[in-house]
């Protein structure tokens, strides 16, 4: 069965890795994020301290951290849906308005500007990366990290006369 912290760090350092690519779009390639962009670096942020955490807990409470994790997920899929919905429909924005305003006076947003400060437009039609936007790509590694951990969450670690085994 599943080897729980191997895949935990996994998931933990894609989402740091997806993080770094959205630092690599924004500052190279010029790709202002907006206030849904920023939404779902929170919520691969907290994928993967909500991992790497769990990856450390004793088994009693690892559960607890797959469960944060996995909450996580599900919350950035509802993020990354919002911001393809907002994509496909051009007259909707989400530009300026009370949730950039928001977002940009939480704490790390002021220490961290660069990673989580909303300068963009949701609607603005970047180039696609393989023939998909952004988000779309955002909303494949949300399911996927929702899928892993519900497999994580939902696997018990078994017993025998010489131990626990996975």
């Amino acid at each position: 069965m599943p080897a729980f912290r191997p895949a935990l760090i996994a998931v933990s350092v894609i989402c740091l890795t997806l993080l770094g690519v959205a630092l690599y779009l924004q500052i190279v390639e010029l790709m202002l994020p907006c206030p849904l962009c920023v939404l779902q670096r929170y919520a691969f942020l907290c994928i993967a301290l909500f991992s790497l955490i769990a990856a450390f807990l004793p088994p009693a409470q690892r559960r607890y951290g797959i469960g944060l994790a996995a909450l996580s997920a599900l919350t950035g899929i509802g993020i990354a849906g919002k911001h393809l919905y907002v994509l496909s429909n051009p007259t909707l924005s989400c530009g300026i308005d009370p949730l950039e305003t928001g977002l940009n006076k939480i704490f790390l947003s002021e220490w961290f500007p660069i990673i989580f400060r909303a300068d963009g437009l949701c609607e603005t039609p970047y180039p696609p990366i393989l023939g998909l936007s952004i988000p779309a790509w955002a909303m494949i590694w949300f399911v996927i990290f929702s899928v892993v951990l519900g497999i994580l969450f939902f696997s018990r670690t078994r017993t025998s006369i010489f131990g626990e085994y996975h």
